[in-house]
């Protein structure tokens, strides 16, 4: 259809249509609580302990000790004995020292051997002297 008022004029038309928008709000469904608990439990086990020991001769500690191999003044070794001693945490601790002495003995041996010996002869028209050095 032609419109008389705007004869002449090229006519327009124009077209709408409708857009679905979404969009989401954050609201509050419920409350989650929490808490902790704490449960006791005694246990018992048996634990594992390790010791050294030498049954040569064995001497109470007295104080501190150093813990240390020593070098005694007749050449004899001063081991320190550990062992564990159970507390709430592990320890060692010197409970003794072991001194251990080393003797020598010599004793005489029969050797039977062959040995080799070189000798050398010169021989001459008698105009050779034999001059002997000493070493």
């Amino acid at each position: 259809m032609t419109d008389p008022r705007h004869a002449g004029a090229d006519a327009a038309v124009t077209r709408h249509e409708e857009e679905l928008r979404l969009e989401t709000a954050v609201e509050q469904s419920g409350v989650v609580g929490q808490r902790k608990v704490v449960e006791r439990e005694q246990v018992a086990d048996l634990v594992p302990r390790e010791f050294e020991s030498a049954a040569i001769k064995r001497s109470r500690v007295e104080g501190e000790d150093s813990g240390e191999i020593e070098t005694l003044p007749d050449g004899s070794v001063s081991v320190p004995v550990f062992e564990e001693e159970l507390v709430i945490t592990k320890r060692r601790i010197v409970r003794e020292r072991i001194v251990i002495r080393k003797s020598v003995t010599t004793e005489k041996v029969p050797v039977e051997a062959e040995l080799l010996k070189e000798r050398v002869e010169v021989g001459g028209d008698g105009l050779l002297e034999d001059t002997q050095t000493q070493s």
